[in-house]
Formats: C-alpha cells, structure tokens, sequence
C-alpha cells in the first residue's frame, strides 16, 4: 500500500484525506493539532509543525512515503514541495517556484513583470525602509506580511501616522520579515479557482466573498461570482500566462481577485493548494468535478487521463463558516428558518461548552447551500450574519 503524508489534519483537510482513503493510500498526518477529529481518519499521526520543512521532509524520508499532499496553507504547499524536490516525487512544481507563488513579494514583482492585472505594490525588508519610503504607492493602502494568510497582520492605512504603525504590525508577524504595500483596488472581493491541465485552464469556479466576522478573513462564499461572464477569460489568460512562464504541473490554480468600480478584476493573491475550510464541497456541488479527488490525484502525480471528468458551473452555492462575534463559550448554534431550506449540509464539531479563544478565526463549524436563483443567493448572503448565530453564554 503506498504511503502519503498529508501535512496537517484540521476540518480543511477532511475531503482530502477521505479522497487519499479511497484511492486506497496509508495516510500519515502531521500538524500541531492532535487534538483534531481528522486525525482519527488517518493511519498515523505524527506530531509536527507542517512549516517545518526540515523536520517534515525527515519525517518523509522515515517513513519512505510515495507521495506528499499539501494542506490548506501556504506554509504546507511550500514544505510539500520542498520534500517533493529532495525526495523525486512528482505532483508538485519546483520550490523555488513554489515560494515565488506563494509569497506576496516574489509573486507580486513576477505578475508585474508579466503584465498580470495585479495593484501596484512595493515591498520592503526593514522598517527603516518601508518608512523612508512612506507614500512610494499612494493612498490608501494595504499593508501585509509578504508570508502570512488569513489576513494575519494585515492594515488598511489612508495616512502616514497609521502607516506606521501598520508597518510595524507586518514586520512583527512577518516570518521572513518582508513586507509588501499594495495599492488598495476599491471594489467587491470574488474567487476564481481553476484546475491546470497542460498548462491550460480544464475547468474552473467562481464565487463572491464576503468578511462577516474580520474584514480580512473570508468567512462566507456564494457563486457564480458577479460579472463572472464579462472576466472569465480574463482570468483564464492570468493563470495560463502563470502556467506558461513557469512551466506549471497539473493541478489548481485558485485566484482571489478585486473586482474595481470600472469592472476590471485585480488578482490580490494566488494559491495552488487546497483552499480553506472545506472548499471543494461548493465547487464540487456546483459543477460536478470531485474537486478534492483532483487536487489529490495532482499532488501525487497522477497522469492526466485521470481527470477525465469535466463540468461546468450550474448550481448556485456556497459555504458560510459558523463564527461568533465575541470570545467565550459556546451554548448553541441557530440557525434560522428562513435560511433552513437552502441549506444541503452542515458540518460541525462544536459542542455546548466549546471556547472560542479568537473570534476571527474559530469556526464551529461549516454549513453550505443551494439557492434556486441569483436574487436569492445575494439576499440570503447579504443577511448571513442575521440569519446564522453561534450564541456563547
């Protein structure tokens, strides 16, 4: 039976172990939460940070794995590549390209260079720099880590005195300690997730984000995306002239762009791992491609005569992530009556007597639907926080 290392078991990572339990592989999970229920859907567990690249990739090499499988956050797909590389195992690009992709400055200057639709931006390696720099991008800007996700030390600043202190906010989380000041694109935030075959765009999702609980996480999704018709290709074009430059191997391409006032969509960040919080349940939902299977089959190197399936985009759907808007402790999650209907699935793990120690990124849980018609979707989306409540006591 051949072995795979899976590089962290939170609930992100459940459609991806079940899909590698399938296909017949061992699965070893890693990460920093024994805790979590995904790992008892593992063969083994093994306790380690999954950013850890050389404490990870010695793990591999021990257990003599076949094959290595990102999990939902950059720090995972890059250490996947990384072993991938010292171990000669297919499904993932070199990691040097993989740290170009996934960090914010070396992404960013490859767009630019490329012509991609990406807002201007500047990175700097001090704050001494980014300082004498101060208003180098006009404002208002965005701030961010040039290595974190989940809007982790992410600022907003329109003048020089919350500049500052939004550049030190970034340095301080930074891991690498660059930063990146962007251009802020004034507009609606959507998501454009597309699968490379060849080096082309076999198929994709779009949907509209929205940030409820913390205005740089998203925590709610529903799609189509707005405009999706008029910027599809668009976007098609940006991942194939990514594909195309750097020589990508199969596998997704996701896109999280701004759609601006004038309707010209902005691509703000690139991934190509699994998204978050159990993503490909929508996109499989809405176009009928097992999304998860696909992202799996890509990371351990399957040919391309097994994505053979293809779909397109036909029901209307989405997630929302069960948060509360305070810290404390769970009593009950409700669900309202109006939002019952459309809702096909919930997955939770929340118990009364669950802590929530941040809100703005403890879930309790996950619930996805199905409307009939757009009018319907952007209603129920507009209301979500209304309609869904994780109440504490």
């Amino acid at each position: 039976m051949e072995k795979v290392l899976l590089l962290n078991g939170s609930h992100s990572e459940i459609t991806l172990l079940m899909e590698l339990k399938k296909l017949g592989k061992y699965v070893i999970t890693t990460g920093n939460l024994p805790g979590s229920f995904v790992h008892s859907f593992a063969d083994e567990y093994i306790r380690e940070d999954y950013s850890d690249k050389e404490a990870v990739l010695k793990i591999a090499q021990e257990k003599a794995v076949d094959g290595v499988v990102s999990c939902a956050n950059d720090f995972g797909i890059i250490t996947a590549s990384y072993i991938a590389e010292k171990m000669g195992l297919s499904g993932h690009d070199p990691y040097e390209t993989t740290r170009l992709l996934h960090q914010k400055d070396l992404f960013k200057e490859f767009a630019m260079k490329n012509h991609m639709q990406v807002p201007e931006s500047k990175k700097y390696q001090s704050v001494e720099e980014a300082l004498a720099n101060e208003g180098s991008v006009p404002y208002p800007v965005i701030i961010k880590p040039a290595d974190l996700t989940g809007g982790k030390g992410v600022s907003h600043v329109w003048d020089a005195v919350a500049y500052e202190k939004g550049i030190r906010t970034a340095f301080e989380r930074s891991r690498k300690k660059v930063v990146v000041v962007e251009q802020f694109i004034t507009g609606t935030y959507h998501s454009f997730s597309t699968f490379l075959i060849n080096k082309k765009v076999a198929a994709y999702y779009s949907d509209n984000e929205y940030s409820n609980v913390y205005r740089y996480f998203v925590d709610t999704s529903a799609g189509p995306a707005d405009h999706e018709e008029e910027v599809k290709e668009i976007l098609i074009r940006q991942a194939e002239i990514a594909a195309e430059k750097l020589n990508l191997v199969n596998g997704v391409f996701h896109m999280q762009y701004v759609m601006d006032e004038n309707r010209v969509p902005y691509v703000i960040d690139i991934t190509r791992r699994c998204s978050g919080d159990i993503y490909p349940e929508p996109v499989e939902h809405a176009t009928g491609i097992p999304w998860a299977k696909w992202i799996v089959m890509s990371e351990l190197g399957y040919g391309e005569e097994n994505f053979s399936e293809r779909g397109k985009q036909e029901k209307i759907c989405g997630r929302h992530c069960l948060m509360a808007d305070r810290e404390g402790i769970v009593k009950d999650v409700v669900i309202s009556e109006t939002l019952k209907p459309f809702v096909y699935r919930v997955v939770q793990w929340w118990n009364p007597g669950m802590e929530i120690t941040n809100h703005c990124t403890d879930k309790a849980g996950i619930l996805f639907y199905e409307f009939p018609d757009r009018e319907t979707m952007l209603d129920i989306t507009g209301r979500i926080k209304e309609l869904v409540k994780v109440e504490l006591r």
